[in-house]
């Protein structure tokens, strides 16, 4: 049988509302009735009901956390970061994982805020008007990562990746090579993918090279969509001499297309990634990149909401933490 605040009261010879403000420490009371309370609580193995507690304490701890994809490794270590910063603040998370299905995130918002909780962390591949105008509408707290929102009043955590694009395509074109292939994510993906893509076409032009557009193609973060796209371009006889994918699980689908057909990389071929997971210095050749602090970004996201839900100010709505470029093997 369980245990309730009113049997913990009755053994302790108190009121059920003196036990109700050991428990949330809301009110005063005396250090002897106090030890007592928590010595009956410890005794009867008590757990307080969360539901009410948050109804009288007006406070949940629970923050919700909203992915595209659970299966991914780049959020994955990124809910690392959110999971440790909310253990260390005594905050517990509900996580949703959406598939990228605008309809499901719309679905899961309103669910959260059914479950009370009192800050939302969420990640999106598409952040079209709808799904912005709804962000803006809430009243609870809500911080975007990996986008760049400075011209929204939403507060997010992400690097420059229109930078980070720019770079390893000039750092590419550098080494001599002048064919480039960009497997991109979603065709109606607009932020950080788009910023990506902007990137990627300001180094082609600053050096007044011209992009094929048989060699920009939509991979959506699936190793086996970019396995295909390299098929397609051995198949068409358009391979080009250097494949940039905006993340690594995509550059390593794409060099296992290369072997399994033939092709060194990058004796024949260099690949190049984005994001810096675990598996690109693991992998085999190991993953020239550009370094995202993934962890971070989920870290940072989350003293950001932890920080808005205690009404404290915080200094930059918009975070853009460093991302650097790291060279390995599967380039030349």
């Amino acid at each position: 049988m369980n245990v309730t605040i009113k049997d913990v009261a009755k053994k302790a010879g108190v009121s059920i509302s003196t036990v109700s403000r050991v428990i949330n420490n809301s009110k005063p009371v005396s250090s002897e009735i106090r030890q007592k309370v928590l010595q009956i609580i410890e005794e009867t193995g008590y757990t307080p009901n969360p539901v009410a507690r948050s109804l009288v304490m007006k406070k949940s701890q629970l923050i919700g956390v909203i992915i595209p994809d659970i299966s991914n490794f780049f959020i994955g270590e990124i809910l690392n970061g959110i999971e440790e910063i909310g253990k260390m603040y005594g905050y517990d998370i509900l996580l949703c994982n959406t598939y990228g299905d605008l309809e499901q995130e719309l679905r899961y918002l309103k669910l959260l805020r059914a479950k009370q909780v009192e800050g939302i962390v969420f990640m999106t591949w598409r952040l079209n008007d709808k799904l912005t105008q709804y962000l803006a509408d809430q009243e609870i707290p809500i911080v975007l990562i990996n986008r760049n929102t400075s011209q929204l009043e939403i507060p997010s955590v992400s690097i420059d990746n229109y930078k980070g694009a720019y770079e390893m395509t000039k750092y590419l074109i550098d080494a001599g090579h002048r064919s480039i292939a960009l497997i991109r994510n979603n065709l109606d993906s607009d932020a950080f993918g788009l910023d990506q893509y902007k990137g990627y076409k300001q180094a082609m032009d600053e050096c007044g090279i011209n992009i094929d557009e048989r060699l920009v193609q939509y991979g959506n973060f699936m190793l086996d969509k970019a396995y295909d796209i390299v098929k397609g371009f051995i198949d068409d006889k358009v391979l080009p001499s250097a494949i940039f994918a905006t993340s690594d699980v995509m550059a390593i689908g794409a060099i296992n297309c290369l072997l399994d057909h033939g092709y060194k990389v990058p004796g024949d071929v260099s690949v190049v990634g984005f994001n810096d997971i675990k598996l690109a210095s693991i992998y085999r050749p190991n993953l020239t990149t550009i370094r995202q602090p993934i962890y971070d970004i989920g870290a940072v996201a989350m003293r950001m909401i932890i920080k808005l839900i205690n009404g404290q100010e915080i200094q930059d709505k918009v975070v853009i933490l460093p991302h650097e470029l790291v060279l390995r093997d599967s380039s030349k």
